[in-house]
C-alpha cells in the first residue's frame, strides 16, 4: 500500500506537444494600378454612382404615366401640334435620361477598375 502513496504524491509532468505547423504563404492579391495608385478616383466615382442612383428613384419617382390613370383616359388630353419650349415634363424626362446614363458611365468604369 505504501507502493501506491508514493506513486500518487509523484508530481505530474506537463506534456508539451509541439504543434506549430508550417506557416501558410500570405494569399497574394494582384492589385489593378487604379487600386494602388488612384484609390481616391475609384471612391469619387462610386460616389457619383451612388448619387445618380438615388437621384434616378427620385426622378422615376416624380414622373407621371403617359396615360395619367382613369383621369387621362376618361377626360383625354389636349395636345397641338405646335412644339414651343419643353415643358417641366419633357425637361424632367431629359434629365431622367441623362442621370441614368451617367448611372451606367459610372458603374461600368467602376466595374473595369477592378475594385
Amino acid at each position: 500500500m505504501s507502493v501506491m502513496l508514493a506513486a500518487a504524491a509523484a508530481p505530474i509532468k506537463p506534456v508539451t506537444i509541439a504543434t506549430t505547423a508550417p506557416a501558410a504563404p500570405a494569399a497574394v492579391q494582384s492589385l489593378s494600378w487604379f487600386q494602388l495608385h488612384a484609390g481616391w478616383l475609384t471612391h469619387t466615382i462610386a460616389g457619383i454612382g451612388i448619387v445618380a442612383a438615388v437621384a434616378l428613384i427620385v426622378l422615376l419617382a416624380v414622373q407621371t404615366t403617359k396615360q395619367e390613370g382613369l383621369s387621362g383616359s376618361i377626360g383625354g388630353r389636349v395636345e397641338s401640334a405646335y412644339k414651343g419650349r419643353p415643358g417641366a415634363e419633357e425637361q424632367l424626362k431629359r434629365l431622367t435620361g441623362f442621370v441614368a446614363g451617367v448611372f451606367v458611365v459610372a458603374f461600368v468604369i467602376l466595374s473595369l477598375t477592378g475594385i
